[in-house]
């Protein structure tokens, strides 16, 4: 189960253990349980500190808990083998419970020690989930950090009949105190957040005390790193605020196409720009939902940024990289069975799929990557396309077309998803060159049609947008002064994740150039130095 490579690898993490830890498994005679057993029989033998045994009474079987010898109060439990993506979430459940420090702040690690109430989690995760692990290592952290947190992780491959009969249909899928309580992918602190009702006044509270800054960027994804990175070489005082760090790159798998990396994972790219960001200067602020862009031209002085909590930010110039996200079908339906059947992430949700049949809208390469993808986990494959023929890369039809239990439908239109209440059962398309309707019988539907630009808090500005999409000279600016714009919620054609780093890192050139042209008159300047006192 485990090679010498692997083996050697977790000797030296285990070596980072401070206390002995129990493994306590609770098994049956299935090969899941016998793979269990095998893989807690090679952790142990890697450690003097780490014991297990196998007379565990729990009802899932295979399942395990770790917990700390000296305090049975810390622990942890997983339900199925956590390979795969959840590998690592497994060495550090071990490595925490054992006393390893998380690589966290104490303020995240006293607001979890703060939560008052009883929270027993079950959340469901698959093998192949990229978003799953974010969420894993979450609540993890808070039952081993807070006695009245428990936390039960299952494989859904290995609990089918559970996962069916309690409707999960989408990854990672997150149970509270036995009723469905969150989907998709969500960090320590935003759990907290969404669990403490104080976490957003105290967060504005903190921003109201933020001095002005130089530039101030609006979004963390890879246009908003490279624009924070750039500015604060400058030596310009640079805040980052985000409502999520590394944006959409979080929810995207394999990278292939980022020159000088033949590969990389989207969230192991967004934990690298993340981490570089805070190798400078920068005031970076995550969980800020921006909902108001007030241009200085209205308050005769500096830009302010309103978001979501009430509080506000100012800075002399402003740079906006709210990226985008994933387009809606806009359909009757979709809405209802959003995680009932319709999914928006393959990687994560596909093999709750397996053998069944599905369709994936969507003919870009977004699509028939997914398609080539679910074809090996599914039944059938339907790929349905608006256009008359398929806009992916050649080499990606090809495949698509090699692939025996796959059909492809152009210039259909979809126009209602149709279920039993509960799950999908069907899709209704027409054909856009006969005008004949089609009911198309399935399990699963994958949307994959494009991006919407997260711009709708810029409405009303007197910012120039285009089909929403913030419109961009060739330096990254906007008809507003100080505004600066990069990156997929622009009008700059190509949504890559190269190009929106070197538009971030144009744009931030471009607000560098405009500041040292534009000097703050003296009553700004003097509001800005009163307020970096202050601090």
């Amino acid at each position: 189960m485990l090679d010498a490579t692997l083996k050697q690898q977790l000797s030296q993490y285990l070596a980072m253990l401070r206390e002995p830890i129990e493994l306590v498994a609770s098994l049956g005679d299935d090969a899941k349980s016998a793979e269990t057993r095998e893989l807690l029989e090679a952790i142990s033998s890697l450690s003097d500190k780490v014991t297990a045994t196998f007379d565990g009474d729990d009802a899932r079987r295979p399942s395990f808990i770790i917990r700390r010898a000296s305090d049975a109060s810390v622990w942890v439990r997983f339900a199925g083998v956590p390979l795969g993506h959840e590998f690592t979430s497994l060495v550090l459940a071990l490595l925490w419970t054992g006393g390893h420090p998380p690589k966290v702040s104490d303020e995240t690690l006293e607001a979890i020690r703060s939560l008052e109430g009883d929270f027993d989690f079950e959340m469901y995760f698959s093998l192949s989930c990229h978003n799953c692990p974010d969420v894993v290592q979450a609540l993890t952290l808070m039952a081993l950090y807070n006695p009245r947190v428990n936390a039960t992780l299952i494989e859904g491959g290995t609990f089918k009949q559970e996962v069916e009969s309690r409707g999960v249909m989408a990854v990672p899928a997150v149970f509270l105190n036995g009723a469905m309580w969150g989907s998709g992918k969500m960090s320590v602190e935003e759990i907290l957040a969404k669990l403490d009702t104080g976490a957003e006044a105290r967060a504005a509270a903190k921003l109201a005390d933020k001095a002005p800054y130089e530039v101030l960027v609006v979004g963390g994804g890879p246009a908003g790193a490279a624009a924070a990175i750039y500015t604060a070489r400058k030596g310009f005082r640079t805040g980052i605020a985000a409502e999520r760090m590394g944006g959409q790159v979080q929810d995207t798998m394999g990278i292939e196409n980022f020159i000088s990396v033949p590969y990389t994972e989207g969230p192991k790219l967004a934990g690298a720009l993340e981490q570089h960001v805070k190798e400078y200067e920068i005031d970076s602020m995550n969980l800020l939902r921006a909902e108001k862009l007030i241009p200085a031209t209205q308050l005769g002085g500096m830009h302010e940024v309103v978001f979501s909590n009430g509080a506000s930010l100012k800075a002399r110039s402003v740079i906006l990289t709210t990226g985008a996200r994933w387009r809606n079908l806009g359909v009757p339906g979709e809405a209802e069975y959003r995680n009932k059947g319709v999914a928006y992430c393959p990687h994560c949700d596909g093999p709750l799929f397996k053998g069944k049949r599905v369709a994936v809208i969507g003919g870009g390469n977004s699509g028939v990557e997914a398609a080539i993808d679910l074809a090996n986990i599914v039944g059938h494959v339907t790929l349905i396309e608006y256009d008359s023929k398929l806009r992916a890369d050649q080499v990606l039809v090809d495949k698509l077309r090699s692939m025996k239990n796959v059909d492809i439908l152009v210039s259909a239109q979809s126009t209602e998803v149709l279920g039993d209440g509960e799950k999908v059962s069907a899709l209704t398309y027409k054909n856009r060159e006969t005008g004949e309707d089609h009911k198309l019988s399935l399990e699963g539907i994958f949307v994959q049609i494009g991006l919407v630009p997260n711009t709708e808090f810029l409405q009303d500005t007197g910012l120039e947008l285009n089909r929403g999409e913030i419109v961009i000279d060739g330096h990254c600016a906007t008809n507003l002064p100080g505004v600066f714009a990069a990156g997929d919620a622009t009008t700059t054609p190509y949504k890559q994740i190269i190009i929106a780093m070197g538009e971030g890192s144009k744009a931030a050139l471009s607000a560098f150039d405009y500041l040292i042209r534009n000097e703050p008159v003296e009553e700004i300047a003097q509001e800005f130095q009163h307020a970096v006192a202050a601090e």
